[in-house]
């Protein structure tokens, strides 16, 4: 991923932008600075609305002056689009494919991953698993695979929501059923190596992480029955830690990672820290602590200093690092998606009201709530999709409708 201002294909990619699912790291943290500390009463200043969006649940990805975003038009076609951030105008769309598992109860059927933009390319997982290398500037498509015909995949009942993790040259996802996770080729989309599962688990809705532990680089992603760990280079299993998901019916929220430091958690189960050791190219999780109250709900958590703040059904809580302590509980605006920038935490509610609190782990202080510009009609749905902070702009996704707000503090 470029750091650096680099043309590629059209796009120009620059260090404060959210290029994949939670932001340049995937830790939902983002090291821009400069953004406003409070808001008024109706919220930061509207720049433009657009509501021809398309149905779906995917957060958008932004690089350069462009934003991207996968969609559905009912369940015959799940597409990605590529949009200006100026004004919202579409630049191009290609089709994935169709919508996965569209008889799936509760029945949410739509677009749910997020597109992944590295080197002029956007690699994006359709709901089916349509797996899709874009030309980031016109929309070509340079190579596609599909993980339920090529490798066996099986997703969960809600159908596949993962966002693709690109590595270097190196993309992974995680099919289910006989495969745990694939290693392909960025370039060409030809396959490295693939991690065999026995017990032909289902892919969960969670997306992958990589952690360095010595010597060792891994992947580590939930599928249905538990944590894993991959080496990055073989594919290999290393480790599995099971706890956070025994009983869960749903492993939505991706990994937090802090040096040799795994959090794992579900909403209904709860949620746990390990720490791997490393000796001899093996791996092992010791569990540090493990807590039924705290779970984790789809809106993901962050870690800000030494604290994690994360959402579940009782709205935002902070939790020690270290111990597992929850210092703070409030509810807020609900149960919430999250992002973190500037010291301060921006909530997109499921019920699609947004506030901005202090990442601080003393309590819960909120500096500016709002709900956006005529929402849509959501029906049974909920405001799933995470808010995105790139380059002192606020996006926020609910169903059709897209908004992006000015939330930088200088002129």
């Amino acid at each position: 991923m470029s750091l650096g201002s680099l043309a590629l294909s059209g796009v120009l990619v620059s260090a404060a932008d959210w290029p994949q699912w939670r932001g340049p790291e995937r830790t939902g943290v983002s090291s821009e600075t400069g953004l406003l500390a409070a808001w008024p009463a109706s919220g930061p200043p509207l720049l433009w609305r657009v509501a021809d969006l398309g149905a779906g649940y995917s957060t958008p990805a932004v690089a350069g002056d462009r934003l991207f975003v996968q969609v559905n038009r009912g369940t015959a076609d799940e597409l990605v689009q590529a949009r200006a951030i100026a004004d919202g105008r579409v630049v191009w769309e290609a089709r994935l494919g169709a919508v996965g598992n569209p008889g799936q109860q509760p029945s949410y059927p739509g677009a749910r991953s997020t597109p992944t933009v590295v080197g002029g390319t956007v690699y994006a997982l359709g709901s089916d698993g349509d797996l899709v290398a874009l030309d980031a500037g016109l929309g070509r498509e340079r190579w596609r695979k599909q993980l339920r015909a090529d490798f066996g995949g099986k997703p969960g009942e809600w159908a596949y929501a993962e966002s693709p993790l690109v590595d270097g040259d190196t993309v992974i996802v995680s099919p289910g059923g006989g495969t745990a996770l694939v290693a392909l080729r960025g370039q060409s989309g030809a396959e490295r190596w693939r991690t065999s599962n026995p017990a032909g688990e289902s892919a969960a809705y969670s997306s992958a992480v990589i952690v360095t532990t010595g010597a060792v680089k891994q992947y580590v992603q939930f599928l249905q029955k538990g944590l894993v760990g991959i080496d990055a280079a073989t594919g290999r299993l290393l480790w599995r830690y099971d706890e956070p998901a025994t009983g869960s019916a749903a492993n939505i929220p991706s990994p937090v990672v802090r040096g040799a430091e795994v959090f794992a958690s579900t909403n209904q189960v709860g949620g746990g820290l390990v720490r791997l050791a490393t000796q001899g190219g093996q791996v092992s999780p010791s569990p540090v602590y493990f807590g039924k109250r705290l779970g984790v709900g789809p809106g993901g958590a962050v870690l800000v200093g030494g604290h994690l703040y994360a959402s579940n059904g009782q709205g935002v809580q902070a939790i020690d690092w270290a111990t597992g302590t929850v210092a703070w509980q409030h509810r807020g605006i609900g149960a919430a998606s999250i992002a973190a920038a500037d010291s301060r935490l921006y909530l997109h509610g499921e019920n699609g009201e947004v506030a901005l609190i202090a990442a601080s782990p003393t309590g819960y202080e909120e500096r500016g709530r709002f709900t956006p510009l005529d929402p849509p009609d959501r029906g049974n749905a909920k405001a799933w999709a995470h808010p995105v902070v790139a380059n002192g702009r606020l996006y926020l996704r609910e169903a059709g409708v897209l908004w992006a707000y000015n939330v930088s503090a200088r002129p």
